[in-house]
């Protein structure tokens, strides 16, 4: 019964709010910047390696790492392969569409957290949704509902379903005990991510930094590996995508459950465009034009969808593995490998999954803390009180080894829906200080400088601003 209601609320969510929401917004934004994020790729791609005047600070590539950490993930395969074999192929092409528009509210909200960013004493600086919210909109009550769904969503509906993902790629291994296995793959996790987050092991965090990178490449090199196995497939396999995709009959006919939806979600819950949770990183990156950063989070959504979904979903597509239900999600993509790879297929999909829901779970923890700093006043709650939240951060971990397919999905579904819901609307009404901006840095690399943003030469007040007077 539980499960029925958080369907229904997931379904509506999507379909028409949410799909309503990020259409508008992402051709609204796309529109008015003149496709700035395929118009300014190249310069995106180029800003990426900037280097801050002081090295101590956090620079645009380590800002790009820490967005693309926490978006690089088990959606990348569990949620690309769940869509293809409930919602049909063309998900991919509507991934690829929601991934292009979505580009553009990434830019749009990571600008306005550099611009509505805050300083602290040493020159470093922090900020996200909540304070260009609270400093624009002057609207503190909404902020606070933000940061509420930011630690709904990265604590509890993002943690289960990365834990369940992780503990179902066992279940193609003749060990498994669908009684036994979980229980004891999510006691493992669980006590591996609370011994982290306590404020120990600081050596396997930072080797996970070293490895996941690696692991990334390593798994789109095996996935072209099949994909040119397979070469023959490829008219095939596009022909399907697009034929699929373009099936307003099907669509229509079963909206909730068609390529349409499905590639929106899966897209939404991989790259988190428009979400308001990569602005949490960016604005901690020092530059000197607020534009700079937006630009390069362009370039973090694309490598996401672009590069890693795409390979999840061409692999899969292009082995001849069928599509059905009962294989959706990482049965679907541990099937696809093993027929170039054999048993060592699995066994890849199963250590890059590991890596993947580790630094994910991590990640996400560390967007709750920015959270829990803002509702705390904006200084760090007392130890006490987050040595309690983080055990409780730890027991939903391990739930989400236990609980079902569909309530892991619909609850992290829901949760992020909820959270784009009031971050595009603040976007779309703070577009007018986005235009001001993404002006003044064109304006001055036509001018032929390295641009430098001050607030009051477009228009903005002092008193809203912290680090830009």
């Amino acid at each position: 019964m539980f499960l029925d209601i958080l369907t229904k609320i997931d379904d509506v969510m999507y379909y028409p709010i949410l799909i309503i929401v990020m259409g508008i917004a992402g051709f609204y934004f796309t529109f008015r910047t003149r496709f700035v994020q395929i118009r300014l790729f190249k310069e995106a791609c180029g800003l990426v390696m900037e280097k801050p005047e002081d090295k101590a600070h956090v620079s645009s590539f380590q800002a790009l790492m820490v967005s693309t950490a926490s978006r690089v993930g088990t959606g990348n395969i569990v949620g690309v392969a769940t869509a293809i074999c409930l919602g049909g192929p063309g998900a991919m092409f509507w991934m690829w569409i929601m991934c292009i528009i979505g580009a553009a509210s990434a830019f749009v909200e990571s600008t306005l957290a550099q611009v509505y960013k805050q300083k602290e004493q040493d020159g470093s600086c922090y900020g996200g949704p909540a304070y260009y919210i609270e400093k624009a909109l002057h609207a503190p009550w909404l902020s606070i509902i933000f940061c509420v769904c930011l630690i709904a969503t990265y604590a509890v509906g993002f943690n289960l379903l990365c834990s369940y993902n992780l503990q179902s790629t066992f279940a193609a291994y003749s060990f498994y005990d669908p009684k036994v296995t979980p229980i004891i793959v999510g006691a493992i996790i669980a006590v591996l991510v609370g011994f982290c987050v306590m404020g120990g092991g600081k050596k396997i965090v930072k080797l996970t930094e070293v490895l996941v990178p690696f692991m990334g490449i390593c798994y789109v090199v095996v996935s072209l590996i099949v994909i040119i196995a397979n070469f023959t497939n490829i008219p095939a396999m596009f022909a399907m995508i697009f034929e699929n995709a373009f099936d307003f009959k099907a669509i229509f006919g079963g909206v909730s459950g068609s390529c349409l939806i499905y590639g929106i979600k899966r897209g939404l819950y991989s790259n988190e465009a428009g979400v308001g949770s990569a602005p949490n990183a960016s604005a901690s990156a020092n530059v000197s034009h607020p534009v700079k950063q937006g630009l390069v989070q362009t370039v973090s959504v694309y490598i996401d969808t672009m590069i890693l979904c795409t390979a999840t979903g061409l692999m899969c597509l292009i082995s001849g593995v069928p599509r059905t239900a009962e294989v959706s999600g990482i049965p679907y993509v541990q099937q696809a490998i093993s027929t170039v790879f054999g048993g060592f297929g699995p066994i890849f999909i199963t250590g890059a999954m590991i890596l993947f829901a580790f630094t994910t779970l991590l990640g996400n923890l560390y967007y709750v803390d920015n959270a829990l700093i803002y509702l705390n006043g904006k200084k760090k709650p007392s130890a006490k009180f987050m040595t309690i939240f983080r055990i409780l951060c730890v027991v939903i971990i391990f739930l989400g080894a236990i609980i079902s397919m569909d309530a892991a999905w619909a609850a992290a579904d829901i949760t992020m829906g909820l959270m784009t819901i009031i971050n595009l609307p603040c976007c779309a009404l703070l577009y007018g200080v986005v235009d001001k901006v993404l002006k003044d840095y064109e304006k001055q690399k036509k001018a032929g400088k390295n641009p430098e943003f001050i607030g009051s030469h477009v228009g903005l007040k002092d008193e809203d601003l912290s680090f830009w007077k």
